[in-house]
């Protein structure tokens, strides 16, 4: 879209939930708009703002904004990094676009290999920002602007930060008595902005806490007609572990249309070259995302509410017991130069067998020592000692050296967050969820046409809960979402223990590697978990090209 004047042109991809109020504020200012669109709205706020504007702005986005007459364009991607921004510069060109496939398929751009983007995809199970597969190709990070002009591309600078917010919400905290209260107003009010649309607006319904409580809440915002999709399996109908009978369940709780689609191990293998090659960047999950959004499209949905974010904004992983707990049993012992590297040598030499079938084990004195180091032995799929022995030790040496993983976990505590609430909110938000489930949920949905929004991924929401997010204690925080709505959810959804994604697709994620799909290739073994093999799997169908001997050279 290009300004009245002719002067701004802007490229946008997301949603400004804020809309109404800035248009508003600006046609008060006298501007007068030609459009009932939000992307005009982006236009009159640079020209007023500048780079500023980002700071008025509530929504998921990621747009570039070409000044004609400064000559120089201005990028922007928002806070969580709900959608994704990559640029690539060849010193003569600058190019930009939403996916890295795009940018490669411009046919400009070196394919070497990004050493870092394949050591972190090995360490984590996705590419860590702004790392790619491609050497020449970055991402935007969250929360940053960039300008462009004649003399080159500046230094990414950062507006948002969301251990900044933490840390003044921990600086400052809330009596324990507002839990509720703060949770119950500020997920109600993120709700009703993310249903701001000309379509209707569908929600991806489980039978877990975050996404029942949005489905109350979206009835309280005022929506009457809610269709509601879950994706079930086959291999579980009728067993405790279907959960679409909780499901429905909850739909007649809040009077909205269930819509079940059930999901077979032949259709999962019928779209796995389809959801290879939408993948844009591997990622060792996204099979989920992909179903229910071709579930959602099927159904017509073009705009769906997802529970994503829920665990880690309101503590409901496993880490935020587990971080603080390993850190303080082992971190003045970690502390000690050099006793991780010579436990785990001796370990690795008087009992292989130990080291083979739990090799994470070996790292706890290694990277205990620190928040960043503990966070990655509770993520990391697998250690960086480790590598070496899955890939080309010369290119494992050399991503490890460009990544610096454990100073790139710890820079996200800067400034420290100060509460173990926080920092284990920040750690889950800046890696897993930013770099996989935000990431999956684009590509997935964008694949199938549809606009998946995330309520409890707000930065408005975020602030508000921050000064009581310390002061959560186990399931504190799910309990305060369950009460969100007017009618809480049921008894059974809240006391109903935590399921994860790993039966059946992971067997089937198996079953697909061993038997050699052409969808994946056969993989080579890897040591330990499903997820490892998998990892190899889709990194091999998806490297680049001069890569795959270094992949597979051990």
């Amino acid at each position: 879209m290009t300004s009245e004047d002719g002067r701004f042109v802007v490229i946008f991809n997301g949603e400004i939930y804020n809309y109404p109020q800035l248009r508003a504020e600006l046609e008060t200012d006298g501007v007068r708009f030609r459009t009932t669109s939000d992307t005009e709205a982006l236009l009159h706020l640079y020209a007023r703002h500048g780079a500023d504007m980002v700071h008025r702005l509530r929504g998921m986005f990621a747009f570039a904004i070409w000044d004609q007459a400064r000559r120089g364009l201005f990028l922007a991607r928002d806070p969580y990094g709900i959608k994704p921004l990559y640029t690539a510069n060849d010193g003569w060109t600058f190019r930009f676009a939403s996916q890295v496939k795009a940018l490669v398929a411009g046919g400009h751009i070196s394919r070497d290999p990004e050493p870092a983007g394949i050591v972190g995809f090995h360490l984590f199970g996705s590419v860590p920002e702004p790392f790619t597969l491609y050497r020449d190709i970055r991402a935007l990070p969250a929360g940053h602007i960039q300008w462009v002009d004649t003399a080159g591309p500046r230094e990414p600078k950062p507006f948002s930060n969301l251990a900044d917010v933490l840390a003044k919400g921990s600086a400052n905290p809330g009596p324990t008595a507002e839990i509720h209260e703060r949770v119950r107003a500020g997920v109600l009010d993120s709700v009703r902005a993310h249903l701001l649309a000309d379509v209707e607006v569908g929600i991806f319904l489980s039978a877990g806490v975050d996404s029942g409580a949005l489905l109350g809440c979206m009835r309280d915002a005022g929506q009457r007609e809610i269709r509601a999709i879950t994706l079930a399996f086959e291999e579980f109908r009728g067993t405790s572990e279907d959960e679409a009978p909780l499901a429905a369940c909850v739909c007649e709780h809040y009077g909205a249309h269930h819509i079940v689609r059930r999901l077979s191990e032949q259709e999962f293998v019928e779209d796995l070259p389809a959801i290879l090659e939408a993948m844009d960047q591997p990622s060792i999950d996204g099979v989920n995302a992909w179903f229910v959004s071709k579930a959602a499209k099927e159904a017509g949905l073009k705009v769906v509410i997802s529970g994503l974010g829920g665990d880690e904004l309101l503590g409901g992983y496993p880490s935020f017991l587990d971080l603080p707990r390993w850190h303080r049993r082992f971190g003045l012992l970690a502390a000690v130069p050099g006793i991780g590297f010579l436990a785990r040598k001796l370990i690795a030499a008087v009992a292989p067998t130990f080291s083979r079938v739990t090799p994470k084990a070996l790292g706890v004195l290694e990277y205990s020592g620190s928040w960043a180091g503990t966070y990655l032995l509770r993520r990391g799929l697998f250690l960086p000692h480790e590598l070496p022995g899955v890939m080309d030790a010369e290119i494992a040496c050399e991503g490890l050296r460009r990544l610096k993983p454990l100073r790139r976990l710890a820079a996200n505590l800067t400034p420290d967050p100060i509460s173990e609430n926080a920092r284990v909110c920040v750690l889950e938000s800046a890696q897993y969820m930013r770099n996989q489930l935000l990431r999956d949920a684009d590509w997935a949905g964008m694949a199938h046409s549809l606009e998946i929004r995330v309520p409890l991924v707000d930065f408005t929401l975020l602030r508000a809960l921050a000064p009581v997010i310390p002061a959560f204690t186990p399931g504190a925080g799910k309990a305060a979402l369950a009460n969100a709505p007017t009618v809480p959810l049921p008894d059974e959804i809240v006391t109903r223990a935590k399921t994860g994604f790993n039966v059946p697709t992971g067997d089937w994620m198996n079953a697909a590697i061993g038997r050699g799909s052409d969808a994946v290739g056969r993989a080579p073994e890897a040591k330990g978990l499903i997820s490892r093999r998998w990892s190899r799997a889709v990194l091999n169908g998806m490297a680049p090209a001069n890569a795959q001997e270094q992949l597979h050279a051990s």
